[in-house]
């Protein structure tokens, strides 16, 4: 079993997002552990771009604070480092392609393995782009998480078949950002999805009630919440772990 389908081992899976160095690193390390202490299931780290094209204001702002503290690439890979002493849930990155491939994408997978990274994840690398980071991936043993949109319609089965991992469902058309209500027929596109691959799939943009995170888990194998989480980060700044935590608990506890 894949590192990352052990996230999905215990029941529906929480998938915590943050982005890194918002407000600075340590509030980051203190979030994530608050988070994992509290139920999350996996962790997605979320390297600030400059132009992060799928990303809503909550998210994007989020990105600007990171990247004016000073956040590098460089850096994360010391947080995650420096995570890796306690926390052993996978641990994925959330980045653009530009990233990796301004970092080098050999050298970029190369220290997400010496540093303890499973999985990556970049929404703006189509399917049909992926072979541009695939190799480097299976290489370096980093698993490269695909996206499945309300979009990709006859693309669903062949994406489910290929994914590696889990499969990351988006919710709904349109950037990251809570909603008030989803309306993709999203038991369709999961049914479909279940009948090219065993491989977990987890629903996410637009999650942020439990009530929601219950009702997309039940149709899935876990919820993925971002903007809720750093919009607690952009509210209490360096005070923001322990409402992370307490968000964290939440919304696990909705999902047993």
């Amino acid at each position: 079993m894949s590192d990352l389908a052990r996230a999905f081992d215990h029941g529906k899976a929480f998938i915590a997002f943050l982005t890194c160095g918002d407000p600075d690193l340590e509030t980051t390390a203190a979030a994530v552990r608050a988070a994992v202490q509290n139920g999350a299931d996996l962790i997605e780290l979320g390297i600030p771009f400059s132009d992060p094209t799928a990303e809503g204001p909550v998210i994007q702002a989020a990105n600007l604070r990171a990247l004016q503290s000073g956040t590098t690439t460089d850096k994360i890979f010391d947080l995650v480092r420096e995570l890796r002493r306690d926390v052993t849930i996978p641990m994925v990155f959330m980045t653009y392609a530009n990233v990796v491939f301004s970092y080098g994408t050999d050298r970029f997978l190369s220290n997400c393995r010496d540093a303890g990274i499973d999985g990556l994840i970049l929404p703006d690398v189509p399917y049909e782009e992926k072979e541009e980071f695939l190799p480097a991936c299976r290489k370096y043993g980093v698993e490269f998480v695909s996206l499945i949109a309300p979009t990709s319609e006859n693309r669903i089965a062949m994406i489910a078949r290929e994914a590696e991992g889990f499969l990351y469902i988006v919710s709904s058309l349109g950037v990251t950002g809570e909603r008030s209500e989803i309306k993709t027929d999203l038991a369709s596109i999961v049914s479909l999805v279940r009948e090219n691959t065993d491989i977990p799939c987890a629903i996410g943009f637009g999650i942020s009630t439990p009530e929601q995170a219950k009702k997309m888990a039940d149709l899935s194998d876990g919820a993925i919440v971002g903007s809720a989480i750093v919009k607690l980060l952009a509210q209490y700044g360096k005070d923001a772990p322990e409402h992370v935590g307490a968000y964290a608990k939440n919304m696990k506890d909705s999902l047993r």
